[in-house]
């Protein structure tokens, strides 16, 4: 291991990840690294910690949340009152997006995470968030620009807040979901817009609603 091979950029990092890990009792996220050491993109940050693993500085478990180390210290594992979930795009009426599969998230090239506390992170498999884009439902106090935190799910009840995705088109939206009969009622939470109506055999559930996060600006 020869740290006058690394780069500045590379040196700052084992630098941050050091400190945080004395201030916090357990290791920095990507996301926590490209914040702490102004690095423009979470690609980048990825990109320098691989070239640290290969100097064997840095160990890396992509099965696990906040799965970084660095090599000959033992980590103090405090739990930490955060969990990384996926960010996996944003929902209105839109492109699609990936769905969780039983690949650990952290190994997913282009995968984003956000941190949010664990309290509103409810336990079991295919948790992610979606960002909000869109008013439809702001009368359920989910506004633009808010995280929805999704539960992968292929059926809901009536009533329930669901990513569904409208075929053929392959569009996805967010609102409240109502089967009726041969037809499925998709309800927006906005008084001035109106609901979608569908055959049921055209609207496929991909998730629902568990939790909403407002992000601090």
């Amino acid at each position: 291991m020869n740290v006058r091979n690394l780069s500045e950029r590379q040196k700052a990092i084992l630098d941050f990840f050091g400190d945080f890990l004395d201030e916090h009792g357990y290791p920095p996220t990507v996301r926590d690294i490209q914040h702490g050491c102004d690095i423009s993109s979470t690609s980048v940050v990825s990109y320098n910690i691989e070239a640290l693993k290969k100097e064997g500085l840095i160990r890396k478990d992509d099965g696990i949340s906040r799965g970084l180390g660095l090599v000959n210290r033992r980590t103090p594992r405090r739990e930490p009152d955060t969990v990384a979930v996926p960010l996996v795009g944003s929902i209105a009426a839109g492109e699609p997006f990936p769905l969780p599969n039983d690949e650990p998230w952290s190994g997913v090239a282009g995968i984003d995470t956000v941190d949010l506390p664990q309290s509103v992170i409810p336990s079991g498999e295919g948790v992610y968030a979606l960002k909000v884009k869109g008013e439809s439902m702001i009368d359920a106090l989910i506004a633009d620009g808010d995280l929805v935190i999704m539960q992968q799910t292929d059926s809901v009840h009536n009533g329930q807040t669901a990513a569904v995705r409208i075929l053929p088109d392959e569009e996805t939206t967010l609102k409240k979901f109502y089967a009726e009969g041969a037809m499925v009622r998709l309800q927006p939470e906005n008084s001035q817009m109106d609901p979608i109506r569908l055959p049921a055999h055209n609207v496929k559930v991909l998730s629902r609603v568990v939790a909403v996060w407002r992000l601090r600006v």
